[in-house]
């Protein structure tokens, strides 16, 4: 995600595949829990690096060929973290606040050239990350905080919001937030 060279690789084959880019979505992330006091610059800069830095480069490379072609539609997964604080994940929410500005500054750039980007703010959701932190009992409800629906999400509850974003159905929202929380912003 964090290396450009990479980026550059990629749409050269697809260009070279399929001469267009339709969709993007950028979705990689990683997860730091420590409060600003315990959070060694390395570890800062690599948070950065894949949350924040790869949702720019993914954007940065897709943008010729997605004006080639006339538009296309860019999702970008920040979190509900990248709207709200929480205790101990500072530099978690500074990257997913990022990725929300910079879904912003892109529809603001680019909507000239039919080419629309937003994002999408999941709350608790079970992936790979979430994993180790979302347990049972006591410990789920501690960290689903204030969902008013009392339960995380299956990852498949958040990419229907995904896909409606990619298609047509949403060809007049640009710079927006959908946010799929199950009601934790909402109190």
């Amino acid at each position: 995600m964090s290396d450009e060279r990479s980026w550059t690789d990629v749409m050269d084959q697809v260009d070279e595949a399929f001469g267009r880019v339709d969709v993007l979505v950028n979705n990689a992330g990683i997860l730091l829990l420590k409060p600003v006091h315990q959070t060694a610059v390395e570890e800062w800069d690599r948070i950065f690096a894949v949350n924040a830095r790869g949702v720019f480069l993914g954007t940065k490379h897709v943008l010729d060929l997605m004006r080639k072609a006339g538009g296309g539609s860019i999702v970008n997964i920040s979190s509900i973290y990248g709207i709200i604080g929480a205790p101990n994940a500072a530099a978690y929410e500074a990257t997913k606040g990022a990725v929300r500005l910079l879904t912003k500054a892109t529809a603001v750039d680019y909507a000239p050239f039919g080419i629309r980007a937003n994002s999408v703010h999941p709350g608790v959701i079970r992936t790979h990350m979430t994993a180790g932190l979302i347990g049972e009992g006591d410990a789920e409800k501690a960290l689903l905080g204030p969902t008013i629906m009392a339960r995380s999400a299956a990852a498949e509850e958040v990419s229907g919001a995904v896909l409606f974003l990619a298609s047509d159905e949403s060809s007049f929202m640009t710079g927006s937030e959908v946010v799929v929380d199950g009601g934790y912003t909402a109190v």
